[in-house]
């Protein structure tokens, strides 16, 4: 019962709007301190816990150097050096960018991409110069437009290239839903069989994206 005291230090935490990483840590600490856990036993469940959710501790490292990257012009850089490709539109930008995340999601290199740490601060600022350079001066419905597309294009390029990579977890989810259901697949299977329907969703939105550049031009004329 004693290690119910890390309740309501989290809540009197949270309640006080502390760091919430801090308020969790402290909660896990008293909790297993009052319920008679070893010290050495408890670091070792905290490092082990760190260790199997790394990636949320990088994000506590890369977002902050994202910003410094902003505040020195990321933005503004990465905007100029693709409005001079000439031979690039919005759509064409996309469809590349689209590309290189379902093919760099079925390697299994999912970190390569992202909202945080792709889109918000390269691609679609590129995209927006693109349409900044190639349809005069931008609006509050063409920007936002053109941040879906970004947003929805990482979305749909990580989601349909993961399943191709075996180790993958979205993989071993879809072993398990089966198995529940009594039908037993290999994950080699469930990957080999996940490329045609990459392909497909690649085919459909890159299609989408091409009828995005007409939308475009035609609100321009508009």
């Amino acid at each position: 019962m004693m290690s119910l005291l890390g309740v309501p230090v989290l809540l009197i935490g949270l309640l006080a709007r502390f760091n919430p990483l801090l308020v969790v840590t402290a909660a896990g600490l008293v909790a297993g301190l009052a319920g008679g856990v070893d010290p050495l036993t408890l670091l070792a469940a905290f490092g082990k816990a760190f260790n199997d959710s790394r990636y949320i501790s990088v994000a506590f490292l890369i977002l902050p150097v994202i910003g410094l990257l902003e505040r020195s012009g990321l933005q503004v850089q990465a905007r100029a050096v693709v409005s001079r490709l000439r031979a690039l539109t919005v759509g064409r930008f996309l469809v590349g960018y689209l590309a290189a995340r379902q093919v760099t999601a079925s390697l299994g290199l999912l970190s390569l991409g992202g909202h945080a740490a792709m889109v918000r601060p390269l691609i679609a600022p590129m995209a927006e110069g693109l349409a900044d350079s190639r349809l005069g001066p931008t609006n509050a419905a063409r920007r936002l437009l053109v941040r879906a597309h970004a947003a929805a294009v990482d979305n749909i390029g990580a989601f349909f290239g993961e399943d191709i990579f075996v180790a993958l977890g979205s993989v071993l989810l879809i072993q398990a839903v089966l198995q529940q259901n009594r039908i037993t697949v290999d994950p080699l299977r469930v990957a080999f069989w996940a490329i045609p329907t990459a392909l497909v969703a690649f085919v459909v939105h890159a299609l989408r994206l091409l009828v995005l550049d007409r939308t475009l031009s035609r609100r321009a004329v508009n």
